[in-house]
């Protein structure tokens, strides 16, 4: 097995997560991290075993010893940094979303192109069995035509920072770009999007609402102008439809999980609920004229599926796919389309929320503008 050769770049939260992530995964090499805490990184670095730090991402690039990198950054650190690793002739992870707008997503996958290196996108949910389960049910015609969908993320009062965890980086737009539809909602949007085949987005409406109270010196420390709760609605081409409701706080019990209709099956993804416990994967379908409701036994899929099919293992998660993809032992799902077409969603709802109307998916395209920070 071809050992794939990594730089991280980024070692805060989520770079110490990818960092132990590729420590169970054979083929994984790390050979340098990088972080603007030359201190830090250093840490890092001795604590993982892992040979050179950097303070400064492009000395990173410039080693012909390392064939992709593990972007670990804030979203409007995404595209510069991603695109020059892109020109630098390294393949490309990505945490999500892809970027801080639909422009600099759409610059990053042509960098991709033009490079003709791989980008991919940190989409968790994709690897999930739930998602496996829906998809196999999908693909096997047992939900007939699809014609809605929804996608649900809940949390009752669990925004960055100002409820307790996190840093205000993650609650300003000049950082993150955007709130709870940004930072959870791209899981779940991408979810549906790579459940129903990606389709083309015709026409977005959405509204966004800041409105739970939250401690006053807390507020103004954190500078928080980003959304808590986004809501929205999406028209497909061919009469597919998405609705949406993201939630960092809302004062609800709970939300029911995200579910996909068709015409002769639905399927319902689980959620948590409230009290704690989670709602079950469920398939609901018509069996002899009679309405069942059905659950699957995930796990014994799981355990199956690994015992007869050659690199199961490869879709594990996020980043065992991407070793994987990158040995060449299987191809790489299209995360990078897919988390762009949950960007023009996303900006769409914002750009609505903005005019007070329905939008077209062309209107947010010319719209969108970059927000990267310059490096």
């Amino acid at each position: 097995m071809t050992n794939i050769r990594i730089g991280i770049i980024g070692v805060g939260q989520i770079g110490k997560q990818h960092i132990e992530k590729y420590s169970s995964i054979p083929g994984a090499e790390l050979v340098a991290v990088c972080d603007v805490n030359l201190a830090e990184a250093s840490r890092v670095a001795e604590q993982y075993g892992i040979p050179h730090a950097y303070s400064d991402f492009r000395e990173l690039l410039q080693r012909d010893d390392i064939d992709a990198v593990d972007v670990c950054l804030h979203n409007n650190f995404h595209a510069p940094v991603t695109i020059a690793a892109l020109e630098a002739g390294k393949h490309v992870y990505c945490e999500k979303p892809i970027a801080g707008t639909y422009a600099d997503g759409k610059a990053m996958v042509d960098a991709a192109e033009a490079s003709g290196k791989q980008l991919h996108i940190q989409l968790f949910t994709l690897y999930q069995k739930e998602t496996k389960a829906a998809k196999t049910l999908i693909d096997g015609g047992m939900l007939g035509k699809l014609y809605h969908a929804r996608s649900t993320g809940f949390r009752r009062r669990n925004r960055p920072y100002v409820d307790g965890y996190g840093t205000p980086y993650f609650t300003r737009k000049e950082t993150a770009a955007g709130g709870a539809l940004f930072d959870m909602g791209v899981y779940h949007i991408a979810q549906i999007l790579y459940l129903l085949g990606n389709p083309a987005v015709e026409r977005v409406t959405g509204k966004l609402y800041q409105e739970t109270d939250m401690l006053p010196e807390r507020r103004e420390k954190s500078g928080f102008d980003v959304e808590e709760l986004g809501t929205g609605f999406v028209r497909f081409a061919d009469g597919l439809t998405l609705d949406i409701i993201e939630a960092w706080a809302v004062h609800m019990g709970d939300f029911e999980g995200s579910s996909i209709a068709g015409s002769k099956g639905g399927v319902r993804l689980p959620s948590e609920q409230a009290g704690g416990g989670t709602r079950p994967f469920t398939f609901h379908n018509t069996v002899c004229d009679m309405d069942m409701d059905s659950t699957l036994d995930l796990d014994m899929m799981d355990v199956r599926w690994h015992r007869i099919r050659d690199n199961e293992d490869a879709y594990d998660s996020s980043q065992a796919h991407w070793i994987a993809a990158l040995q060449g032992r299987v191809p790489l799902l299209p995360t990078a389309d897919i988390a762009l077409r949950t960007m023009l969603i996303s900006e769409g709802i914002y750009l609505s929320d903005q005019l007070g109307r329905e939008v077209t998916a062309e209107e947010v395209i010319a719209s969108s503008r970059s927000t990267a920070v310059p490096l």
